[in-house]
């Protein structure tokens, strides 16, 4: 059995969820591979974002989010509010104060912690949305390609909407 790796560097925009459309990355990583049989596995490192197969929708809202993606979030919203006041007003408890003593800590806190504004740290609803969803797929790989339909799509989103940063997410296809 043969194993092969590639990575994929990807940006999100901060403010609202960011929904990115991989799969043309993933095929790619598939044909580069030259696994001919197998699965191809998409994974996120990050705790506040989740990899997802997911019908392609041509219907965008005027921000460019999908219409099922717009959807997907709402729903999730009904249940999982965006976390808007730190700890203890609001629903969440995360993040606490051992938690902001320590982000403050880090050589680079200014990155989390801009100017030590604790509302840069509001994420907890985006790091239960991701535990959710999960931060994988795996799907088929047949005759060198990625054996879904013709609308089935790969999606990376980050739900952390407190800043734009850089993200990735690995292409493991095994097989032969």
């Amino acid at each position: 059995m043969k194993v092969y790796k590639e990575q994929i560097d990807l940006r999100s925009h901060g403010g609202t969820p960011t929904f990115i459309n991989i799969t043309p990355e993933v095929k790619q990583a598939i044909a580069n591979s030259g696994i001919r049989s197998g699965i191809v596995t998409i994974i996120s490192p990050h705790t506040t974002c989740s990899v997802f197969f997911e019908e392609f929708v041509h219907d965008l809202t005027e921000d460019g989010t999908e219409f099922l993606q717009m959807d997907l979030n709402d729903a999730l919203c009904k249940i999982i509010p965006d976390q808007t006041e730190i700890p203890p007003a609001g629903p969440y408890m995360y993040p606490g104060p051992e938690h902001y003593a320590d982000v403050a800590s880090w050589p680079d806190a200014e990155v989390y912690l801009p100017g030590g504004d604790k509302t840069a740290l509001l994420n907890c609803d985006a790091h239960i949305k991701a535990t959710l969803l999960g931060n994988s797929a795996t799907l088929e790989v047949e005759d060198g390609k990625l054996a879904v339909g013709t609308t089935g799509y790969v999606y990376f989103v980050d739900f952390d909407r407190t800043r734009e940063r850089g993200r990735r997410c690995r292409v493991i296809v095994m097989g032969e």
